[in-house]
Formats: structure tokens, C-alpha cells, sequence
């Protein structure tokens, strides 16, 4: 019985404290300065290389290398396919002459560099990563 009590009052403490992990480790997409915030059909639109730019600002998207837990999220979150799907798709574009994959960045450090000295850049970062004056252009 002492066993069942302690359960009820540890369970929701173990909830609250994976909740705030995973707030820890969501996603945000940054853009350079000169990119307007975007909805969620707009960034996927941008990824799927169906749009370059944004309330006329030209755009330009990179992602997180593959095989990271960031590019798995942003894939799950914001894509809503899987990776492999993804590149897939990328693929046939390219084949048939429509389009570039984005470029594929190693780390969360180079995404954030790139997209700070890049015009109409925008990537995809942790929330943990995030520092201040960022521009957040889409929280997922």
C-alpha cells in the first residue's frame, strides 16, 4: 500500500520533469533579420522547394545534417514525413531538374552562423540553442 501512495506522488513529478526536457528540446526556425515570420504550410512549402521566398523576400532554407536528432524532430514537427521520404523526394527534383536540396549543416552552431550572415537565410535550431536577438520566424 506504502508503495501505491509513493507512485501517486512520484508519477506526476516524473511528468512534470520530462515535460520540461522536452520544452528544453523543441524547435524553433530562425531566419536572418530580413525574413518575416512564417506559418507552418509556409515553411514546409519552403523545404519542399514549392516556394523561395516570403512576403517578397527571397528565401533561402538549410537543414541539419541528416541522421541528427534535430533534423528528426524538424522532420517529425514540422515536415510530417520521415527522412528517408524526404530525401526521396529531393531526389526526383533534382533529377528532373526542379531544384536543389537544401544545403545540410553539421551542427546548430554553423545553422545559426549561416543564418545570422546570410540574407533571406532561415534554419531550423533547439530552443536550447536559441540566444538573444534571434530572430524566431516559426515555433513549431
Amino acid at each position: 500500500m506504502k508503495l501505491v501512495r509513493t507512485l501517486f506522488v512520484l508519477l506526476p513529478l516524473l511528468a512534470c520533469i520530462s515535460g520540461s526536457a522536452q520544452d528544453r528540446d523543441a524547435l524553433v526556425l530562425i531566419g536572418n533579420a530580413s525574413v518575416p515570420r512564417v506559418d507552418l504550410a509556409t515553411a514546409q512549402r519552403l523545404y519542399t522547394g514549392r516556394s523561395v521566398e516570403v512576403a517578397g523576400t527571397p528565401v533561402t532554407v538549410v537543414n541539419a545534417a541528416p541522421g541528427s536528432k534535430l533534423r528528426e524532430r524538424f522532420m517529425s514537427d514540422v515536415m510530417n514525413q520521415e527522412d528517408n521520404r524526404y530525401v526521396a523526394y529531393w531526389t526526383v527534383r533534382k533529377h528532373v531538374g526542379k531544384g536543389t536540396p537544401p544545403r545540410e549543416l553539421k551542427s546548430a552552431s554553423e545553422i545559426i552562423e549561416f543564418v545570422q550572415n546570410t540574407p533571406g537565410a532561415m534554419g531550423y535550431i533547439a530552443t536550447s540553442d536559441l540566444r538573444p536577438g534571434m530572430n524566431v520566424v516559426m515555433k513549431p
